[in-house]
């Protein structure tokens, strides 16, 4: 069974493939043949040993996928073999076969490809309670998307436009603001205009959410963006991360709210796991979720899927394929 490791915190040089004993699922835990997984930012994370993600190398990486049931373990009554099967946050997700907790694997339906389902697990549950969670976009709500034609971007867009939010987002060019545009994006900007974007839309007044993925280079403009009372949600940090923030800065802005949410605190329960994914899946099956898969690797190339993603030379969502 071949795998990506870390054989040291470094840059994507570091990504091995290595062969490994087919491991047996125990308790409670089922052996997936995988079919893709997914390409995040954390994995770079984790590749580099930024806290709180780094492990003492070596050690497998990823942590998002979908494939076929190849076997269950003792405990195990709601999966079968054969089953399709996506997860997310299970490490060691590039690689041929992985073991899956079962209480944290989602039976895929029929009408949803096992690659899209992979695609989409990790970047649509999080814009799922981006937008309806952390803060609920109601109707005629202006919201600045950042890295809009990104994974997360797009996929956040489609959803506050169902919640009929109006969206400006933010690409850094080329073919992007199309992109965004085609998701349903009401106003595109660049990384240096969308205040003034921001702004205008709302008559000076501002805008009450500002989605954030890209951290250190937007946060300031970001909170410039923002109404009095207004929030940033910052997701992530593909820019770097931000420095200290010092807590008067929200109050000379407006009383602003500042959050910094994980998925892991929107998925506590398998409850609330199957509700988000099954309003994913079932956009999907109907046609009403887009899910751009901007491009595929073999496992040997990904060093390389981390060196596009970090240079944000592409859009959509990555995978690789076993």
């Amino acid at each position: 069974m071949r795998a990506v490791v870390v054989t040291s915190h470094g840059g994507p040089e570091v990504l091995k493939v290595v062969d490994r004993p087919a491991e047996a699922p125990g308790s409670g835990e089922i052996a997936v043949e995988v079919a893709a997984a997914g390409v995040n930012f954390m994995d770079i994370y984790m590749r580099e040993g930024r806290p709180p993600y780094a492990q003492d190398p070596p050690h497998g990486i990823g942590g998002e996928g979908a494939g076929r049931v190849s076997a269950i373990g003792p405990g195990v009554t709601d999966i079968k073999v054969g089953d399709t099967v996506a997860w997310v946050g299970v490490t060691g997700s590039y690689a041929e076969q992985v073991i899956v907790p079962a209480d944290r694997a989602v039976p895929i339906p029929d009408g949803v490809d096992p690659v899209l389902a992979a695609a989409v697990l990790l970047q649509g549950i999080t814009a799922h309670y981006l937008c309806t969670s952390t803060y609920p976009v109601a109707e005629g709500d202006v919201v600045v998307v950042h890295a809009a034609a990104g994974g997360v971007g797009l996929l956040l867009t489609q959803l506050v436009v169902r919640r009929g939010g109006v969206v400006i987002a933010t690409t850094s060019g080329g073919t992007k603001p199309d992109l965004a545009a085609a998701a349903g994006a009401t106003h595109v900007a660049d990384y240096e205009s969308f205040v003034d974007v921001a702004l205008e839309v709302t008559h000076g007044d501002g805008v009450p959410v500002v989605y954030d993925g890209v951290g250190a280079s937007t946060f300031d403009d970001s909170l410039r963006a923002l109404r009095r009372r207004g929030m940033l949600v910052l997701y992530g940090g593909a820019s770097g991360p931000v420095p200290p923030v010092d807590p008067q800065r929200l109050m000379r802005g407006g009383s602003l709210y500042l959050t910094r949410p994980t998925m892991g605190d929107y998925i506590v329960g398998r409850d609330e796991l199957l509700a988000r994914t099954g309003d994913l899946f079932g956009w999907i099956a109907a046609g009403e979720l887009d899910v751009r898969i901007g491009a595929s690797y073999p496992l040997e190339h990904a060093g390389r899927a981390h060196e596009d993603l970090a240079a944000r030379r592409t859009t959509g969502k990555l995978v690789l394929r076993p």
